[in-house]
């Protein structure tokens, strides 16, 4: 509940510090901003792009498909590296943020995502979970320093701000797909590949600010129903690249069981001193 996380959170206008009221979050200043119905509140600053972030339709097939639990491999490993108030940065569903929550790793979570469709879902997801609209790019509603770990699980990176509300002492966990996630549908299906200087361009990102502690690969055996495959197309970027219709003409091609492999690359950054 966005309660349990006022004291993370700070205006993003003047950076006060907010408190949560009946159904609203203020600011001394004077600032006021609704909490909807569902739970969440949203802390966009003026002229904030919203276009691109998910719509109802893939947040829809983003839960159905996690909550089949086919990436659970890869919400447990990131538990094992999560501890104390976790902030989640691009947290869609909440997903991954209540699977910490309810294994005892994570205290408390804070969830931030563009899209307020998928706040409303992580609003619900976990009753430890404070759910908050907010652009990754920019300046984070969040105060200096506190928190213990920061998630980016196939989300921007602002490394400055994920340095910024760490506290002494805190982890950054960053999930990122290899070049070998999903490739036996991506060729066949048409969809929007992984950049393989995806690793080198994180390193370029993070430099300066955090350093790489660990590394590991979580490769996940799928084997998925047509419906299944489709899902896992719609709650990604390539959903905006094939159209519905031509992904299924091109799904019925694979059979009606479909073996894929999802390869996620888990790191821990810890803050440059």
């Amino acid at each position: 509940m966005l309660s349990d996380v006022e004291d993370l959170l700070a205006c993003p206008l003047c950076r006060g510090d907010l408190t949560a009221g009946e159904r609203a979050l203020r600011c001394p200043a004077g600032h006021s901003f609704d909490v909807a119905r569902q739970g969440y509140a949203s802390l966009l600053a003026g002229g904030a792009a919203t276009g691109t972030a998910d719509t109802a339709a893939m947040v829809q097939a983003r839960a159905g498909f996690l909550d089949a639990g086919h990436y659970t491999p890869l919400a447990s490993a990131l538990a094992e590296l999560a501890s104390g108030t976790v902030l989640d940065a691009g947290a869609g569903t909440g997903h991954y943020l209540a699977a910490a929550l309810r294994s005892g790793a994570a205290e408390r979570g804070l969830a931030l995502d563009l899209s307020k469709h998928a706040m409303r879902r992580a609003a619900r997801a976990h009753p430890g979970i404070g759910a908050v609209v907010a652009d990754l790019w920019r300046d984070l509603p969040v105060r200096d320093a506190v928190v213990d770990t920061v998630y980016d699980v196939f989300a921007p990176r602002n490394a400055p701000e994920f340095r910024r509300v760490l506290r002494p002492g805190g982890r950054l966990l960053v999930a990122t797909p290899t070049a070998a996630h999903l490739a036996e549908l991506v060729g066949p299906l048409g969809l929007l590949s992984v950049d393989e200087r995806k690793d080198e361009r994180l390193a370029e990102t993070f430099a300066g600010t955090f350093r790489l502690e660990s590394a590991d690969l979580v490769t996940i055996a799928l084997r998925l129903t047509s419906e299944e495959a489709a899902t896992l197309v719609g709650m990604t970027p390539s959903a905006h690249h094939v159209p519905e219709g031509e992904l299924r003409k091109r799904l019925a091609g694979l059979g009606t069981e479909i073996d894929a492999t999802a390869q996620v690359r888990v790191a821990v950054y810890l803050p440059e001193r």
